[in-house]
């Protein structure tokens, strides 16, 4: 099930509502990424008191850990990790692209699908569009994606080529056909999405969208950016390619990113996003406000009272906690510190896009834009 409405608009700008089979979703949407069933560090209750409305989970890393019997034994990713609002899975061709630098992984890309050694066992694994919409399906996860291959943006320094781009390209399109076939043929309650690729090429983008959009699916990604290209390259296929899928549906960027990004996609007309980078980055010190990045293992907040953002609503910054309470805990290594800066940053990024859906409501999307770069260039 999906039903999808656009409410409003600012230019290329949507405001949107998005059902699914455990929930409504109001876009644009920035989804916290919850890998192996669990966004790190944050309880779900936490996510729920910060207005998360969807999350990630991997199939490639599910499927290997803790394994399709587990999961069906609590019928589905929904009860397995104890959050009942919508779930979307990634299908695992992000992973197994990232295994080509991976020693030992063995992978080994084909039409039938990709071989490689697990990571976690060394068990020789194929994983296929087929086997992906199996393991998808038994995650029950809200949105599906298809399975594909991860254009990279260069191999060993070198940079890919239009030929390997476009074999990349259109191996993942029928891929797609693939992944339609079993999906309906498992009878999959839930929404399957097409994942554009092209690489770099613009021609090679638009012909992956028309045919992908010929299959008539519930939903569509951009995938294959944010992956090592240069920053004006990954803006130019953020400008290309969203306003181009069909208007009626769904428009979900991939791994994408800084709040800068997140912004300009929407401006492109993006509906949805996610990244580990709020997470990620918190593990790291690297804590995101209104008035720019505050990087909390600065020696400068080690008597800093101040609270992380003082605009900011999240537990940590409406509580007595003090940048330099954060700079201690991160000093010594307590795992208090990067589960407090992981609520912040999701925070921050839902709040953002609050704020961003307030603003297309009220028809001020490029006023309040304006004040948001300059809120971040103002520095902390």
């Amino acid at each position: 099930m999906l039903d999808f409405k656009v409410l409003s608009t600012e230019g290329l700008a949507r405001r949107g509502r998005l059902t699914l089979n455990h929930g409504v979703v109001e876009t644009p949407i920035f989804m916290p990424v919850g890998t192996y069933g669990t966004v790190k560090g944050v309880l779900p209750q936490s996510l729920h008191d910060m207005g998360a409305q969807i999350i990630l989970g991997n199939t490639f890393h599910l499927w290997l850990r803790p394994g399709l019997e587990v999961i069906e034994a609590f019928k589905g990713l929904h009860g397995f990790e104890g959050w009942q609002k919508p779930i979307l899975t990634d299908s695992g061709g992000f992973q197994v692209w990232s295994l080509g630098g991976a020693s030992g992984s063995g992978r080994k890309i084909s039409e039938e699908g990709v071989r490689f050694a697990s990571p976690v066992n060394g068990d020789k694994l194929l994983l296929t569009p087929e086997v992906s919409m199996q393991v998808q399906t038994a995650l029950d996860s809200d949105i599906v994606m298809q399975f594909d291959e991860c254009t990279p943006y260069e191999t060993g320094g070198v940079l890919t080529t239009e030929a390997e781009a476009r074999q990349s390209m259109e191996l993942s399109l029928r891929w797609a056909g693939r992944c339609m076939a079993e999906f309906n043929r498992l009878g999959n309650r839930n929404a399957l999405f097409g994942i554009v690729q092209g690489g770099m090429f613009e021609h090679l983008r638009e012909e992956s969208l028309n045919q992908l959009v010929a299959l008539d699916l519930p939903g569509y990604a951009i995938g294959g950016v944010s992956v090592g290209e240069p920053k004006a390259q990954m803006l130019a296929i953020m400008a290309h390619t969203p306003h181009r899928l069909p208007a009626h549906k769904p428009r979900y960027l991939m791994g994408v990113g800084t709040p800068e990004d997140l912004v300009e996609g929407v401006a492109c007309g993006v509906d949805m996003f996610d990244c580990v980078m709020p997470t990620r980055n918190a593990r790291n010190g690297h804590l995101f406000t209104r008035f720019g990045d505050l990087r909390i293992r600065n020696a400068r907040y080690k008597t800093d009272v101040r609270p992380i953002d003082e605009t900011c609503g999240c537990h940590a910054c409406t509580t007595a906690i003090s940048r330099a309470y954060l700079h201690h805990l991160d000093r010594c290594g307590e795992m208090l510190g990067p589960m407090l800066a992981s609520i912040h940053n999701l925070h921050y990024y839902l709040n953002l896009m609050r704020e961003i859906r307030e603003a297309i409501e009220q028809g001020c999307f490029e006023a309040w834009r304006a004040s948001f770069k300059a809120d971040r260039a103002r520095g902390v």
